[in-house]
């Protein structure tokens, strides 16, 4: 994000894209390997959130039974269904040829808001590149969305890289650019299980680089939610490494601390946490210590 282009924000099955924390969208689908053999009311069964044609004869059913109409990367270049695509008034999810400069993609978008419809959110996908997703999260002010259905384990990573959204295809669905599914090579994945992840990644990452600015007082707890979760995390990892501290030192437990290292702990977190200062976060600090001291003294005695 630049401080000369305004956000944008697209609304996706219920799901603020762009706005406030990164959000994991299900459930997308490709009508592409049906090849036009199977009408698409009846290959999509019931409501799903984004649906990618087989061509422009998909379109009324996607209208009637999608969130939003996905513009896939293999037929980006087909401007009369890309045209016909952002004309039925749904969000327009623009995926990346693989060989797609930043410009190239960006522009694409921008045509499909030139059609009059300014509900486009970018998306990269297949063998993810995370620095063109920042770029072109930065240079067009769109919202952006990594596909993580071909390896789950990027979701971390994506959301750190700027992801405002991330994508997890649905049974039947497609994993990607030239995806049919599933996490590359090794066959089909749980999908709860990516969900999962997605949702890990979404929550921790996010709460610890994804600045928020919630506008109501339930979104305020939300955001506050996600900040407890990652810190729950933390401390428990922190505990996990004190406790490895308590085997490795000469003299363990409570008559082993060391307090001039941890003052200087606490003015090095002072200057990331300039607010609440050396004698808050002494206090807050010395509690973590101590519950970490009592669980060590506790497995100890196992």
């Amino acid at each position: 994000m630049t401080s000369t282009l305004e956000r944008h924000m697209v609304t996706i099955g219920g799901l603020r894209v762009g706005h406030g924390p990164a959000v994991v969208i299900g459930g997308r689908v490709s009508l592409r390997p049906h090849r036009g053999q199977v009408d698409a009311r009846e290959a999509l069964g019931e409501r799903a959130t984004l649906v990618e044609p087989y061509s422009a004869a998909d379109l009324p059913a996607i209208a009637a039974l999608a969130d939003a109409v996905v513009v896939g990367a293999t037929w980006t270049r087909d401007i009369p269904l890309v045209r016909a695509a952002a004309g039925l008034g749904l969000p327009v999810v623009v995926e990346r040829r693989p060989s797609a400069s930043v410009a190239e993609w960006v522009g694409l978008a921008g045509y499909c808001a030139a059609e009059g419809n300014d509900q486009v959110v970018l998306c990269e996908g297949g063998r993810l590149d995370l620095g063109v997703l920042r770029a072109a999260r930065a240079a067009s002010g769109r919202p952006v969305l990594a596909d993580v259905s071909r390896d789950p384990g990027l979701a971390a990573a994506a959301v750190a890289a700027g992801a405002d959204g991330l994508v997890v295809a649905g049974p039947g669905g497609s994993g990607g650019p030239g995806g049919s599914g599933g996490s590359g090579a090794s066959g089909p994945t749980d999908e709860a299980a990516d969900v999962r992840a997605a949702e890990e990644a979404v929550t921790l990452v996010g709460a610890l680089l994804r600045p928020e600015s919630p506008a109501t007082l339930a979104e305020c707890r939300e955001a506050i939610d996600r900040v407890d979760a990652a810190l729950a995390t933390l401390l428990e990892r922190r505990a996990a490494l004190a406790g490895v501290v308590q085997r490795l030192k000469p003299v363990g437990g409570f008559a082993g601390r060391d307090l001039a290292r941890e003052r200087a702990l606490v003015a090095r977190m002072a200057t990331r946490a300039p607010q609440l200062g050396e004698e808050r976060l002494a206090a807050v600090m010395n509690a973590v210590i101590e519950a970490g001291l009592h669980l060590a003294e506790e497995r100890a005695r196992r």
